[in-house]
């Protein structure tokens, strides 16, 4: 039985529920959101012949891909919060050197050590991130490495940004909710002083950070562009912890939300800039 910490179950209930939910829809995403994990590969990869844990793999594409690089020889765990992703994530993904857990990498206990450990916007939503990290540098052989892909600061991202700017002050958040918050957030690593405090106080060494910033596209029109941004991201978190007063504002939010994503119309779609880090640490 996977072991869930009490201070995770919220965020696990989110990301098996709505936000499962809302991926498959907008499933496209994360083939956009996977060009960061790309450079990140490409700047840090795998040896051949490595053991790899993949953290917070979602439906794992990235597993995969890690298994391609590290060879017959190397092997992947994938590991989710998420029953419902590793559950779809085995039937669609899994091959004879990749492998998918349901784990809470927080409170795990992992049966082996990794050469490798890689994350593309999974070590973000960690409830207690410096015990987590430590977990992680726990499961690495001595100078294994870690290589995680994380947001930079909001502002570098404006297609998630100015939704924000406009949703938020129209929403107010009610203090008790049913709906589950999915942890403290995508843009809690996106400070690198705070991200790499985190690290060393877990036990890692030679902390570095590489930004690599690529154009997204939201959507093949604004109107899909809009959908997205209220289904996931900040501006769709708060339109859902609102409950039914966030449901009925969405018409007018779409309204509003029209003209910051016209500016990102091109005639390949709605494209707008993003911004991460690939953040590299040595156990």
């Amino acid at each position: 039985m996977t072991v869930v910490l009490p201070e995770n179950e919220e965020a696990q209930r989110a990301w098996d529920g709505v936000l499962f939910d809302r991926f498959l829809q907008f499933r496209y995403m994360i083939g956009e959101l996977a060009r960061h994990g790309h450079v990140a590969m490409q700047h840090c990869p795998p040896p051949a012949g490595a053991r790899v844990v993949d953290l917070g793999c979602g439906l794992g594409d990235s597993a995969v891909e890690l298994g391609e690089l590290v060879g017959p020889d190397g092997s992947v765990l994938g590991v989710d919060i998420s029953p419902r992703f590793i559950e779809l994530a085995r039937k669609e993904n899994a091959g004879p050197n990749v492998r998918f857990e349901v784990m809470d990498v927080q409170a795990a206990q992992f049966d082996e050590t990794y050469d490798y450990a890689f994350s593309r916007f999974g070590t973000m939503f960690f409830a207690s991130p410096v015990a987590a990290l430590r977990n992680i540098h726990r499961a690495l052989e001595p100078g294994g490495r870690l290589v995680s892909v994380v947001w930079r600061r909001r502002e570098d991202n404006p297609w998630l940004y100015e939704a924000e700017q406009v949703v938020k002050p129209l929403i107010e958040i009610p203090e008790e909710t049913d709906e589950a918050r999915c942890g403290p957030g995508p843009f809690s690593m996106a400070g690198a002083d705070t991200a790499s405090t985190q690290l060393q106080l877990a036990g890692f060494r030679n902390v570095s950070f590489l930004r690599s910033d690529l154009p997204l596209k939201l959507g093949v029109d604004v109107e899909q562009a809009i959908e997205l941004n209220l289904a996931l991201g900040p501006a769709a978190e708060a339109v859902r912890l609102a409950g039914d007063a966030g449901e009925a504002m969405r018409p007018k939010l779409r309204e509003l939300l029209t003209p910051v994503f016209t500016q990102f119309l091109t005639d390949e779609g709605v494209v707008a800039g993003s911004s991460v880090w690939v953040i590299t640490a040595t156990a």
